[in-house]
């Protein structure tokens, strides 16, 4: 794995609430802010405020969980690199993965046998994409963690992205898949990588703390920056 370019918090959050920006949370904030979030200005502070507001609504829960001195980079994956790849052991992909949940297993259990009910939903999302790469769509960035590029990587953000890129070629596409990875010597304290009983223990109690935050934030943040609407589409 080789390091490209390092990337600020704001620009990977920007990055991440713009993969995200589809889903049924962001409905009503849509009209209003889709400008700010398509077209970002890293520039802008109160813009920025208002996109982790945003990205909060939805992520906050896994955000938070994140170590405070994680870098962000975006890395060239290569070959040797996929076996260390984990996916996010979450909703139907656990039962995918039949207890490995390394991508190159979980590529191939779906590569050989077919699945019905709602793990079928999630294997079409894949489908879905697969034909997006057939047509040579861009897929934007793929967010993974870890300690550092030689011990194992967990995907926070795109188990069917890097899923369909390994069942169309076999690899990341890096001209339509682009790849951020956070690395932090902390990565073990947080959760999504180190699943035990401190971890989830920590997660728990962050996760009480905030549990009424996150949608108010938003009109939180637009009191404080009301000229974080000035710019318009």
């Amino acid at each position: 794995m080789r390091r490209l370019r390092r990337f600020t918090e704001q620009e990977v959050i920007a990055e991440f609430l713009k993969s995200e920006f589809h889903h049924a949370e962001f409905h009503d904030y849509r009209q209003r802010f889709e400008h700010l979030v398509l077209q970002a200005d890293l520039t802008n502070a109160a813009e920025n405020a208002l996109r982790r507001a945003l990205l909060y609504r939805r992520r906050g829960h896994m955000w938070r969980e994140l170590p405070v001195n994680t870098e962000w980079w975006e890395v060239q994956v290569e070959l040797s690199d996929l076996k260390r790849i984990r996916i996010f052991p979450r909703a139907q992909w656990r039962r995918i993965a039949n207890g490995s949940f390394l991508l190159l297993d979980v590529a191939e259990r779906i590569r050989a046998r077919p699945f019905t009910g709602r793990i079928q939903e999630c294997v079409a999302k894949v489908q879905a994409i697969i034909d997006g790469l057939r047509r040579g769509e861009s897929l934007g960035y793929a967010l993974l963690i870890g300690v550092d590029e030689c011990n194992a990587l967990t995907i926070l953000e795109g188990n069917h992205r890097l899923t369909a890129a390994l069942l169309e070629y076999d690899d990341v596409p890096q001209d339509q898949l682009r790849v951020l990875c956070g690395f932090s010597p902390r990565m073990y304290e947080c959760c999504w990588y180190e699943t035990n009983l401190s971890t989830m223990w920590r997660y728990g109690k962050n996760r009480f703390k905030s549990l009424f935050h996150d949608e108010a934030d938003i009109e939180n943040v637009m009191n404080d920056e009301p000229r974080v609407l000035a710019r318009q589409p």
